[in-house]
């Protein structure tokens, strides 16, 4: 009621100009289609059931190096002895050239620094796909985007199976069983266990991605039944919604071995010292992904070698994966898509629009090393303003002054509408590439409905007339409105909006909004972060406004669900509790928690299609969010890389990286060449120095 009752005060307290702005010019109309754009890629959807099982094969295999100089010198036990009684089979039918040959190395190219190897703790890898090639989590979502929508449902990992009570409300999952850490060390429910009790309920830890108990729903437990069978307790009846929960990245273990000898609750250390107790200098981490680190040169690069006890095969009993060695060269992001199309790189998500037509240009011609497929327009960037008005990240006077002008909707009208989003998208590229994009659900998500996605019109000078609607004036006639009388001493209107530095088009985007918002009398100043310190500033609320890209939760819908409103104290992106633990919702706000918990609790297809459109229309007609721009990503290849999925997005339900299975990438013998850094070797013993012969 106090928004309400404060929305009808600044009304009462109109001028003659704010009522002199004509009828209509605030309401929101449906959003204009997006242009055409014929170079997306096609998709072939498949069931779930024809990508992977778990099975005992009669034979298995892994490459001959590692037979001769590992096995046989009784350094490492036989391949079969090394797999689960049933390991992960993927089935030769969905690999798009069938199964692969050993050798060869993936050359990654990344902007971003590794801060250590504690993913449970909230260190970064450095991003680019080096925690994703190390960390498994306990389903998997990311080869989803081939799957038919009528069987949605992510897909069984660490995790090899699970079953519903009958009432709904508990979750039985059966680990799979045998499966072992890079070294040796059993993996159980112990490690799954240590992840969930001292990091995700632990409030002095947070995990990467940002896992924290409301992810997989208020009031949830998890308890282990054995070491291969855990129970999760739900307050909701079939809540499937936190499946994708369990996925990349917010259920991913780390090895509880060798983390609890620096957790504060088992080794009496602290958390700072915990956090940071294995830094990227300490090689060999025990990981269950395909590939470990080795070797580390500060910025130069990151090597990774082949898991001797991965836990994956093909049909034909190869242990994966088939590709020996991976490199993240410690550069730009700029750098790694000039990287891939020069064929120095292996792979990149071409997700820089100012990089578009270069790329294509290169990737036309018949030498390129490199291919390039576009996907749909599912890379979508929002500016989120900071609603808490009760604390979090403890603002200053001016901070909590321009959180009520964010609260208000007619200063929320008056941001967008003086937002010229064709401006904006063809300062990143010209083309039919960007799209006008008002907010909400992702134009590429199967619930994305036009109708339903209300948009406001660029219009600067009505814009202006719902400024001083919202009683703001340029008191003192140097071009920018000024607090009221009595807030924040008057003084100019000034917005700290957050933006991370590593990226060009965060850059250019955060520039534009600075002009386009002094034209509107705003004064808005960049605070540009690395990405660790961003997302440090951003969880912590530290910032008025924030440029973000979309996640998985205007995506996919299915998958960080609880995100797309505020659900729970530390769910929404922009909106998150203050140090009481309290969550002052405005109403549409609350309606929103509400359409998105019904979505959450429902099984029914129809019902949660027709809560999308209502969630869109709330959310878009609100301003929760408001869109700056929409465009297609494009995955760019090099050409003698097989197994990859046709029409893979870059970003859909994780990063293509993971979509494309990497574990299942070959090159074939007469197109390997001689890359890699530290040939027939293996990951060494934990904290020691690089792999061993």
């Amino acid at each position: 009621m106090t928004f309400i009752r404060s929305l009808r005060s600044a009304v009462l307290m109109l001028g003659v100009s704010a009522l002199a702005m004509p009828a209509g010019a605030a309401d929101p109309e449906v959003v204009p289609e997006q242009p055409a754009f014929p170079a997306q890629g096609k998709i072939t959807y498949v069931p779930r059931a024809s990508i992977l099982e778990y099975k005992a094969l009669s034979a298995y295999q892994e490459p001959d190096w590692v037979t001769e100089k590992f096995v046989k010198a009784g350094k490492l036990p036989p391949v079969g002895e090394r797999l689960p009684k049933e390991p992960l089979v993927y089935k030769t039918g969905n690999m798009p050239d069938g199964t692969g040959v050993y050798g060869d190395t993936i050359r990654h190219v990344i902007g971003g620094r590794p801060e250590g190897w504690n993913y449970s703790a909230g260190q970064s890898q450095g991003w680019g796909g080096i925690d994703i090639g190390m960390f498994e989590c306990l389903t998997r979502t990311a080869p989803l985007f081939q799957v038919e929508a009528e069987d949605m449902e992510p897909l069984p990992n660490l995790a090899k199976s699970w079953e519903w009570s009958e009432d709904g409300h508990k979750l039985t999952m059966k680990l799979i069983e045998g499966a072992r850490w890079s070294d040796g060390d059993p993996f159980d429910a112990e490690d799954v266990m240590f992840y969930w009790e001292d990091n995700v309920l632990d409030q002095n830890v947070t995990p990467l991605n940002g896992a924290t108990p409301e992810t997989f729903g208020a009031g949830t437990t998890l308890k282990a039944l054995d070491p291969y069978t855990i129970e999760w307790t739900f307050k909701e009846a079939f809540p499937r919604q936190y499946l994708f929960a369990m996925a990349y990245g917010t259920f991913c273990p780390g090895p509880s071995h060798i983390l609890k000898t620096k957790h504060p609750k088992y080794a009496g250390t602290t958390y700072d010292q915990y956090k940071n107790a294995f830094p990227p200098e300490y090689l060999n981490f025990p990981v269950m992904g395909a590939w470990v680190p080795v070797a580390y040169r500060s910025d130069d690069i990151v090597v990774l070698r082949r898991n001797p006890y991965y836990w994956k095969v093909d049909e034909e009993g190869r242990q994966l994966p088939y590709l020996d060695e991976a490199h993240y060269k410690l550069s730009t992001w700029a750098d790694r898509d000039v990287q891939a199309i020069a064929g120095s790189g292996d792979i990149s998500n071409l997700e820089q629009p100012e990089n578009f037509v270069e790329a294509l240009k290169r990737a036309a011609q018949d030498t390129a090393p490199a291919r390039l497929a576009f996907g749909p327009r599912v890379i979508g960037y929002n500016l989120h303003l900071n609603f808490s008005a009760n604390g979090w990240g403890e603002p200053d006077e001016r901070g909590e002054a321009v959180r009520e002008l964010n609260r208000n909707l007619d200063f929320r009208k008056a941001v967008t509408m003086a937002i010229d989003r064709q401006k904006l998208g063809e300062a990143l590229v010209k083309g039919p590439f960007t799209a006008i994009y008002p907010g909400g659900l992702s134009s590429g998500t199967s619930f994305y409905d036009r109708q339903s996605t209300m948009y406001y019109p660029y219009d600067l000078d009505a814009a202006k007339a719902l400024l001083e609607k919202a009683g703001l004036t340029d008191t003192d006639g140097n071009g920018f409105v000024n607090f009221p009388a009595g807030t924040a001493g008057g003084g100019d209107v000034q917005v700290v909006l957050l933006i991370t530095g590593e990226y060009g088009t965060d850059r250019n985007l955060g520039e534009g909004i600075v002009g386009q918002m002094e034209r509107l009398g705003l004064k808005v100043v960049l605070n540009t972060l690395d990405g660790p310190k961003r997302d440090a500033a951003h969880y912590g609320g530290r910032f008025d406004w924030s440029i973000r890209r979309n996640e998985q939760d205007l995506t996919s819908v299915v998958q960080n669900t609880p995100q797309l409103a505020a659900t729970g104290p530390r769910t929404s992106w922009h909106h998150r509790a203050g140090t009481d633990g309290t969550l002052d919702l405005m109403p549409f706000e609350q309606e929103l928690v509400e359409i998105v918990n019904k979505f959450i609790a429902s099984n029914d297809s129809a019902e949660r299609a027709e809560l999308m459109k209502q969630y869109q229309k709330v959310a878009t007609t609100n301003l929760d969010s408001i869109g700056l721009t929409e465009y297609p990503g494009a995955l760019i290849v090099n050409k003698r890389f097989s197994n990859i999925p046709q029409g893979t997005p870059i970003f859909m339900f994780n990063w293509a990286e993971d979509s494309i299975m990497r574990e299942r990438l070959f090159v074939a013998a007469d197109k390997q060449g001689d890359y890699e850094l530290y040939p027939e070797q293996l990951p060494g013993k934990p904290g020691e120095g690089g792999p061993v012969e």
